[in-house]
């Protein structure tokens, strides 16, 4: 799979063709799941509680998609470092939710806080960061 670009249309690509056109076939790309990591950790904890992992469960079995990629995100409170650590180790908790569901994960990557969604100067703000983004892969709809 490759990113590629032709005549304004771009998208990762696959070893496949249209079988009307014969043209090589984009695939789209989107966040599909964004769930913040109280619900499916305890606090400072790569666990999946009963819940996070019974949610997980249904959404892969339900999402569509033939592919996806997980990104794990930290609010600020600890080190860069142990937030890397723990974001990742979180992004792995879910994917190895997804492939026992059957799912194929492209990808999984630990943030830490250097992605954040909202500054991190409040409680809430730093709730909004603690969480895990889920993107899928799916062919076009015709």
């Amino acid at each position: 799979m490759h990113w590629w670009a032709d005549g304004g249309v771009e998208g990762y690509m696959v070893s496949r063709r249209d079988p009307k056109t014969g043209r090589h076939m984009c695939l789209e790309k989107n966040t599909c799941a964004v769930q913040n990591t109280d619900v499916l950790f305890a606090t400072d904890s790569y666990r999946l509680t009963a819940q996070g992992r019974e949610w997980l469960r249904k959404f892969f079995s339900s999402a569509g998609a033939f592919a996806y990629a997980v990104y794990g995100h930290t609010d600020s409170r600890a080190s860069d470092e142990y937030n890397i650590r723990l974001s990742q180790n979180r992004a792995k908790a879910v994917a190895g939710v997804a492939r026992q569901s059957g799912a194929v994960v492209d990808r999984v990557v630990g943030f830490g806080e250097r992605r954040p969604i909202a500054p991190n100067n409040s409680a809430a703000n730093m709730q909004k960061n603690r969480r895990v983004e889920i993107v899928c892969y799916r062919y076009p709809s015709p």
